[in-house]
């Protein structure tokens, strides 16, 4: 039997507690969550809040609250990271070779993407290593190639702020119409990527490859070629990836 900490952290111990209530008995009204954490309404909705931030949880249509990406576990046939990393490697490695500029692996997590791997070109002007970077995924190209993707309802649940979430929209309905996403130094001054998502058998979008370079070597000219090379390499991921 385990024995409570001696300096336990009250709010702590209540989210994690009802963390577990969502994933092990499903979905709870925020009456319910009061009423079995012991805790006010207005506790109760502040933790709640909390893990719809992180992901832990997600709001119903019905106003009641189920267990959030991060406590659902991945279905069978979604690879994990170090997986898709070891997948797509040879594939970014080639298309650098071609277009001699530098490429990235992203994976979303919430309303931001982290950089899983870079493959650098070798010019001796380029972008560097990105690996072990977060940032926010409606800036950059592979985070705006994923989001386009997202179902209207998702993507609203990872932004709660109406007029941000109205700004978001209008830049993804532009990568839809091109078929590819922009960062031109969104991110970054003078640094320009394009990118495109990858996607599993079901059309759902689970990570994102881009080329980077100096926004002083990016032209319109060079656009197809690199919506090309792009659109090649993914489709070659997505197939040694199933």
């Amino acid at each position: 039997m385990k024995n409570r900490p001696s300096y336990a952290i009250e709010s702590v111990d209540h989210a994690l507690h009802l963390a577990t209530l969502l994933q092990q008995e499903g979905p709870l009204r925020l009456s319910d969550v009061a009423e079995r954490l012991g805790v006010s309404r207005s506790t109760a909705h502040r933790l709640l809040a909390m893990l719809v931030y992180r992901d832990f949880a997600e709001q119903d249509s019905d106003r009641r609250y189920r267990a959030g990406p991060v406590l659902r576990p991945a279905p069978v046939s979604e690879a994990p990271v170090t997986l898709l990393r070891r997948v797509a490697r040879p594939h970014l490695e080639r298309m650098v070779a071609h277009v001699r500029e530098s490429a990235n692996l992203v994976v979303r997590a919430g309303a931001e993407v982290r950089f899983v791997d870079t493959v650098e070109c070798d010019n001796v002007l380029r972008v560097g290593d990105r690996t072990g970077r977060s940032l926010p995924a409606h800036l950059t190209s592979g985070g705006k190639a994923i989001l386009a993707l997202l179902p209207p309802a998702e993507l609203a649940r990872l932004y709660a702020d109406e007029a941000e979430l109205a700004r978001v929209r209008r830049d993804l309905a532009a990568v839809r119409r091109r078929g590819v996403a922009i960062n031109d130094q969104r991110t970054e001054t003078g640094l320009t990527a394009v990118g495109v998502a990858l996607r599993d058998g079901s059309g759902r979008p689970y990570a994102a490859i881009s080329i980077a370079l100096p926004t002083a070597r990016f032209t319109r000219e060079r656009l197809p070629g690199w919506i090309s090379a792009l659109t090649l390499t993914a489709a070659a991921i997505e197939a040694d990836a199933i």
